[in-house]
């Protein structure tokens, strides 16, 4: 599961982000400080970092430049400060991405799901297998055993997205952002319905997986063990 750290002095805030991301389907790491966010950051790796500039101890600017020089992991400051000057020295400091307060969490999701992707695209993740199933990027092409099966585009995508990402939990509105795009006219019952038909085409052909229902969240691709 992606692990997120908050470092925010503002417990109302580290609060409300934490309980955002954690519905979002990830697990979040708190910290109330930038002495205290290098201390976490040595006992638990995550994929993100989430850095308030205004912070006693060490600033957002002085922490970003810590982690940068320390660890490969997106990094998103939130500030008050909107000016030019303030997002040139975020920047500068190391900072992927730059969010002014008051912001919605739905915006700072989406940041955050670009950072994730943008760094995971180096990866070479065209084959993925679970167990006997193989499903590969390159030739649109799922392989149970001996048994090869095209899917359609969107079944294949959503199937494809979440064994990449195994025993994580998404929401349907995550599911249509990555699947079917910002712009997508539908509704999230588009979801269920492939969702649906996934169950059912791999019921009996493949015991490596089950997709289950996530109550109050979503869904997620389980790994059965064997």
């Amino acid at each position: 599961m992606t692990t997120i750290l908050i470092v925010d002095d503002d417990h109302h805030i580290v609060t409300i982000v934490s309980e955002y991301l954690i519905q979002a389907g990830y697990k979040t790491m708190t910290a109330k400080d930038g002495m205290e966010a290098l201390q976490q950051l040595k006992r638990t790796s995550c994929q993100l970092v989430i850095v308030d500039v205004m912070m006693p101890y060490m600033n957002g600017y002085e922490l970003t430049k810590e982690i940068r020089q320390n660890y490969d992991i997106p990094i998103i400051l939130l500030t008050a400060k909107g000016q030019i000057s303030d997002k040139e020295i975020g920047f500068k400091s190391g900072t992927d991405d730059y969010l002014v307060k008051p912001f919605e969490p739905k915006e700072l999701l989406f940041r955050i799901e670009a950072l994730l992707r943008r760094y995971n695209q180096s990866e070479d993740k065209s084959i993925i297998k679970i167990g006997n199933t193989i499903i590969n990027k390159a030739s649109y092409e799922v392989q149970v055993n001996e048994k090869t099966l095209l899917l359609p585009l969107k079944e294949f995508d959503l199937l494809y997205h979440l064994m990449s990402h195994p025993m994580q939990a998404f929401s349907r509105e995550q599911l249509i952002t990555y699947i079917w795009g910002l712009d997508f006219a539908g509704d999230d019952r588009t979801v269920d319905v492939h969702i649906k038909r996934l169950r059912e085409r791999f019921a009996n052909v493949s015991k490596d997986f089950s997709i289950k229902t996530i109550r109050g969240v979503g869904y997620m691709l389980e790994v059965r063990k064997s």
